[in-house]
């Protein structure tokens, strides 16, 4: 059981890869015409959503797995601050992109979304490096 669980959670760290590449993509939304950024956008909203389900199955699989080994009270602190940090983040980040897709069909100037959506990205960018650095590297008792 715990091979399968590994996999999948490897599988869901693929996922949320996603993430790696979202500051590079949104970067071209400001350089995109209108009909463009929207269907650049509507593709972030989805590649979101669905990088979201990956963060389900990582807490659920990583759940699992965290309760197999002994790892450091702080390991699995930080494990979890920085996941919840990804969680969190990744959903406020919904909002501005669906702003995006709206404003565009509202004729209106879709800036601001987009300066916020590239913040946020780069933001969970890092977290998901660091995350992943304290993955690799984790703690024993």
């Amino acid at each position: 059981m715990t091979q399968v669980m590994v996999f999948l959670h490897v599988l869901g760290a693929g996922g949320l890869g996603f993430y790696l590449i979202l500051p590079f993509l949104v970067g071209r939304a400001s350089r995109l015409a209108g009909a463009g950024q929207q269907g650049l956008a509507e593709g972030l909203v989805t590649g979101n959503k669905i990088a979201q389900y990956f963060l389900i199955l990582q807490f659920l699989t990583g759940g699992y797995l965290i309760s197999k080994a002994d790892y450091t009270v702080a390991w699995m602190v930080l494990s979890i601050v920085l996941f919840l940090a990804i969680a969190a983040l990744g959903g406020i980040q919904t909002k501005p992109l669906k702003g995006i897709v709206s404003q565009i069909q509202a004729g209106q100037s879709a800036t601001a979304s987009i300066a916020k959506v590239r913040t946020f990205s780069f933001i969970l960018l890092i977290l998901y490096v660091v995350i992943m650095y304290f993955m690799v590297n984790r703690m024993y008792e």
